[in-house]
C-alpha cells in the first residue's frame, strides 16, 4: 500500500486493529464479548472455573477464567503464588450503549411490523438510524438453561424524510424515544419471538426471558488516507476487553519474577457488565463479583481476611474506558491546554471531582508501565463547562480500597452506532495494560 502520510500504522498496529474489528464482530452483546474473550482464553491454555463449585489452591494456579452473566474474570497466577501475592488487575466493560427489547417487543403502525426497543445507556439516537441493526444477547429456556442468539441485520430506524421536516437541517433533530426509536422488521405480521428462536435454535415455546439489543450490522473497517483509522461499534468499550484479554494471554505465556517490593502479582482482568447503566447489578462493579473472586483466590492460596486486605493494599487497578479525542469540528468543547489525539496512545483521565480515580501515584505508576512498555501516554481532563462522565474506576476502588488509575484509548463519535479510533492505539493500549499487569 502506498504511504501518503507519517501517520501511516505499522503492520503489526494495523494486525491488531482488524483483529479487535474481528473481536467485536464477534461480540454484539455483553453476554458475547464475556464468552468471545473466555474462548480466546481457553484457546490460550486458560481452565474455567465454575462459581457454584469449591476451589482449593490446585483450582486457582496457573490460568483461570470465571463467566458470571455478561461479565469475564480472568487471571494468571505465576509458579510460587501465595497469601503474599499482590493482585494487578486491568478492568474494562463489555457493554456500550444501544437499543433494548422490550419484554414483550411486537409493535406495529402503518401496516409494518416493528419490535418494541428502550433506551440502554446514553446512545447518539440519531446515529441508530438509516442502518441495518442486528438482534443479540441472551435467551433464558424454560428449564433453566441460557443460549446466546444473534441475527443478521434485519432491523431499521428510517428518519423521516427532509420533505416532511423542512426545517431539521436548520432547527436540528430532535427525536422522542418511544415514538421515533422503533425498529422496522417487516411488512406483514412478524413474530419477533419466532425469529429469535430460530437464529438460536431453541423452540419459541421454551423462551421465558431475554436481554437482547440492538447493534449495527454494518462491519469494523480501517479508513482515511493510510488506513489509519478504524470505524466500527462498540468500540466504547471493547476497544478496552480485547486489549486486556489480549495482553493477559501474553504475560500468561512469558515469564514473571519477584518485584523490588515483593512477590509476582497475579495479572488478573475484569470485564463487568451494566457500566453504562451505573454499574448496579450482580455482574456490575458495583456489584460483588470482583469481591468474590478475589476473597476465594486468597483464601484457596492459604490467606486469610488480614492477610487479604494487606494483599489489597498493596495492589493495584488499571480502569480502562474509552475517552473523548479533541474534535476538529468542535474545539471549544474540550480543555484549552489538554487536547489528546487520536494516534496519541492511551490516555490518562483526571477529574478533580473524582469521577476518575486516577491519582499522582497511580500516575505514576501508570508512566512506569508505559515506559517499560515504549508507549507513548498523554492526560485527557474535561473542560470545566463540560462535565465529564464516569467508569468503572472510582467504584471499584471505594468497594476494595485499592490505588486505581483510570486510562483509555481516544475516541470520536463516542456512543455513536458507529464510532472510531486510530489504527495504531488498539496495539498501544495492549502493550500499556501488559506491562501493568506485569508489576
Amino acid at each position: 500500500m502506498t504511504s501518503f502520510s507519517a501517520a501511516a500504522p505499522s503492520s503489526r498496529a494495523r494486525a491488531t486493529a482488524l483483529d479487535l474489528g474481528a473481536f467485536v464482530t464477534a461480540a454484539p452483546s455483553s453476554f458475547h464479548a464475556a464468552r468471545e474473550g473466555a474462548r480466546r482464553l481457553e484457546a490460550a491454555g486458560f481452565t474455567e472455573l465454575v462459581e457454584t463449585r469449591a476451589w482449593d489452591a490446585a483450582d486457582v494456579a496457573g490460568d483461570r477464567y470465571v463467566l458470571r452473566d455478561g461479565s469475564l474474570i480472568a487471571w494468571s497466577a505465576p509458579e510460587g503464588a501465595g497469601e503474599a501475592s499482590p493482585f494487578r488487575i486491568v478492568g474494562s466493560h463489555t457493554d456500550s450503549p444501544a437499543l433494548k427489547l422490550k419484554p414483550n417487543p411486537q409493535l406495529g403502525a402503518e401496516t409494518f411490523a416493528q419490535v418494541g426497543v428502550e433506551i440502554y445507556g446514553g446512545p447518539l439516537l440519531n446515529s441508530w438510524l438509516d442502518r441495518e441493526l442486528r438482534m443479540a444477547g441472551q435467551l433464558a429456556l424454560a428449564d433453566g438453561s441460557t443460549v446466546l442468539v444473534d441475527t443478521p441485520g434485519l432491523l431499521r430506524v428510517p428518519q423521516l424524510a427532509v420533505h416532511l421536516d423542512r426545517a431539521v437541517n436548520k432547527d436540528g433533530l430532535q427525536l422522542d424515544p418511544q415514538r421515533h426509536m422503533q425498529p422496522i422488521i417487516g411488512i406483514a405480521p412478524t413474530d419477533v419471538m419466532e425469529i429469535l428462536a430460530h437464529h438460536a435454535g431453541v423452540a419459541r415455546r421454551d423462551i421465558v426471558g431475554m436481554d437482547v439489543v440492538t447493534v449495527d450490522a454494518q462491519a469494523p473497517a480501517l479508513f482515511g488516507a493510510d488506513e489509519e483509522f478504524l470505524a466500527s461499534g462498540r468500540l466504547d468499550n471493547l476497544t478496552s476487553v480485547h486489549a486486556e484479554v489480549e495482553a493477559l494471554i501474553a504475560v500468561a505465556a512469558g515469564t514473571r519474577s519477584e518485584t523490588a517490593t515483593g512477590p509476582a502479582p497475579i495479572a488478573l482482568l475484569v470485564a463487568n457488565d451494566h457500566e453504562e447503566v451505573g454499574s448496579a447489578s450482580r455482574s456490575g462493579a458495583a456489584g460483588p463479583f470482583l469481591e468474590d473472586v478475589l476473597v476465594r483466590v486468597h483464601a484457596a492460596l492459604g490467606g486469610n481476611e488480614s492477610s487479604r486486605r494487606q494483599v489489597l493494599a498493596s495492589s493495584m487497578v488499571l480502569s480502562a474506558d474509552a475517552g473523548h479525542a479533541a474534535h476538529p469540528n468542535y474545539p471549544e468543547r474540550h480543555d484549552p491546554v489538554t487536547r489528546p489525539r487520536l494516534g496519541g496512545g492511551p490516555m490518562l483521565k483526571n477529574n478533580a471531582q473524582q469521577r476518575y480515580a486516577t491519582d499522582a501515584v497511580g500516575i505514576a505508576a501508570f508512566a512506569a508501565a508505559c515506559e517499560r512498555a515504549g508507549v507513548p501516554y498523554q492526560h485527557f481532563v474535561s473542560n470545566n463547562a463540560m462535565p465529564c462522565g464516569s467508569t468503572i474506576g472510582p467504584i471499584t476502588a471505594t468497594r476494595l480500597g485499592m490505588t486505581t488509575i483510570d486510562v483509555g484509548i481516544t475516541l470520536l463519535s463516542m456512543h455513536s452506532a458507529r464510532e472510531m479510533c486510530a489504527t495504531a492505539d488498539p496495539l498501544l493500549l495492549q502493550g500499556a495494560c501488559a506491562a501493568f499487569l506485569r508489576g
